[in-house]
């Protein structure tokens, strides 16, 4: 059974240990969780906003992330690549993105604040316009990305 949720907002929660229930989650924020070896896989997140949390080693079969920002999160070992790409839409802020995968995603528009993308795969993904503002990109691949209007001005490495 599916559930829908709508403008809550889940704290201090380790989903490592308890089980985000399947189905929609619209306009939630999630603050301070840890998702360390969760499976999140087929839920849908849209227009929600995780702050402060942990996703290392998360999984995200088939998880669909609509207008979704992260602020302030340590994202390591992901695989992007196996989310649901319809309207996928995504933003960071702040980040720790290590060891990640965004391989042949469309992340057109996608904004990169402050973040630390540290060995992020992109090969052959859709970057056009998105923005890295002053974040720290060592090790990152572009392999075949497309990067047209992206902008690169204030990042290094």
């Amino acid at each position: 059974m599916s559930v829908f949720v709508e403008n809550e907002i889940f704290e201090k929660i380790d989903y490592s240990k308890a089980t985000l229930a399947k189905g929609e989650y619209d306009d939630c924020t999630f603050k301070n969780c840890l998702f360390l070896n969760a499976d999140v896989s087929e839920l849908t997140f849209i227009d929600c906003e995780f702050v402060n949390c942990n996703f290392s080693n998360t999984y995200f079969k088939n998880t669909s992330f609509r207008s979704v920002i992260f602020k302030n999160c340590k994202l390591l070992g992901l695989q992007f690549n196996d989310c649901n790409p319809f309207l996928l839409s995504l933003g960071f802020e702040e980040c720790h993105l290590n060891i990640i995968s965004f391989y042949k995603l469309k992340l057109k528009n996608t904004k990169f604040n402050k973040c630390k993308l540290q060995e992020v795969d992109f090969s052959e993904t859709d970057l056009s316009n998105a923005l890295f503002n002053n974040c720290d990109l060592i090790g990152s691949i572009f392999k075949t990305s497309m990067l047209e209007k992206a902008d690169f001005r204030t990042s290094y490495n």
